[in-house]
């Protein structure tokens, strides 16, 4: 199972389950998931008891009037975990919600790859705030701010390179489907499967083996297809030519029988992270290419296809050449 570590439900789990649920360094996508799980969710919500969820309860970190002295997140059987690691406090958030929550998951690609806060480990840390804290104009630089801001790790973590995670759901935002799933079958005291399967095992586009394309295409130019027929009849994108990143990306965010971008006759930009857990992104992809025949030389941004998966060290700023 490529995105659970192997877990035993413990058997004394109470009925109501207790759900703790923590956003790190992340833009709430993850939290607008679970909500989107729609109806479903009222059902959901009758054996849930959430007892910490900044987005939809009102339970402070240090009391409710700021009398306590230290974190407090209560006891759960259930914590969820989504953004990326980047800072101090995250960190500390981040080991409270696993000493505090019985099972683990890493909810969203930010969390179990890294994802879009990622992309800032292909600089230095001097390097990043440098470009941030001042302008190309004639603005002088501005000083880093110091006061009350947590401060930033040497770069940014992936949750399960902090803590032990136990059940890793990825996507960008994640399937609401896939959520639910999860919830429902801890519920039932069972453990929870997740697909397994690339973007390219569950794409209905029409695949040739190796085209005549040589060199990779930038989506500056309309694909070959006819918007008028069902998207079965299109041919694959990547043997167009395009940087289609189906085969290393995980599956799970079908749309009408069709992975979403696909559907929308757009390339897959990999935002469910890799197939397996600690495939590389860059480097599966390039194998890729070269077995469609395509020149890998011709992309112009290798390091881009890593831009949802830049955590574990994959992602890391360029040596200067002296």
């Amino acid at each position: 199972m490529p995105h659970i570590l192997p877990l035993k439900i413990a058997k004394d789990l109470l009925k109501m389950l207790k759900i703790c649920e923590e956003w790190l360094h992340s833009c709430s996508g993850c939290e607008i998931a679970i909500l989107n799980i729609g109806e479903d969710l009222i059902g959901l919500l009758e054996e849930l008891d959430l007892v910490h969820m900044p987005i939809l309860t009102d339970h402070k970190f240090f009391g409710q009037k700021g009398q306590g002295s230290q974190m407090d997140i209560p006891q759960a059987d259930i914590g969820i975990v989504s953004g990326a690691v980047a800072n101090e406090e995250h960190v500390e958030v981040l080991e409270l919600m696993r000493e505090k929550c019985r099972i683990l998951i890493a909810l969203g690609t930010c969390a179990t790859h890294g994802g879009i806060p990622a992309l800032l480990n292909s600089w230095t840390m001097e390097e990043a705030f440098s470009s941030i804290f001042q302008t190309r104009t004639t603005d002088e630089f501005s000083a880093l701010p110091d006061d009350g801001v947590p401060a930033f790790l040497d770069r940014v973590y992936a949750v399960d390179e902090r803590v032990k995670v136990d059940i890793m759901v990825p996507g960008c935002p994640p399937n609401p489907y896939h959520i639910y799933d999860v919830l429902t079958t801890l519920l039932k005291n069972e453990t929870p499967v997740l697909p397994e399967k690339s973007v390219c095992d569950t794409c209905p586009t029409i695949r040739r083996g190796k085209g005549e394309v040589k060199k990779v295409r930038r989506f500056l130019e309309n694909a070959t297809y006819d918007p008028n027929e069902p998207i079965y009849n299109m041919h694959c994108l990547l043997e167009q030519g395009f940087m289609c990143m189906g085969p290393v990306t995980a599956a799970g965010c079908a749309h009408d029988g069709a992975p979403r971008c696909i559907f929308a006759r757009v390339p897959c930009r990999g935002c469910f992270g890799p197939v397996r857990p600690d495939g590389n992104q860059m480097l599966d992809m390039m194998n890729a290419l070269a077995s469609n025949g395509i020149d890998w030389k011709s992309v112009v941004d290798r390091r881009g296809l890593l831009r949802f998966s830049g955590a574990h060290g994959l992602l890391r700023p360029l040596t200067k050449r002296s």
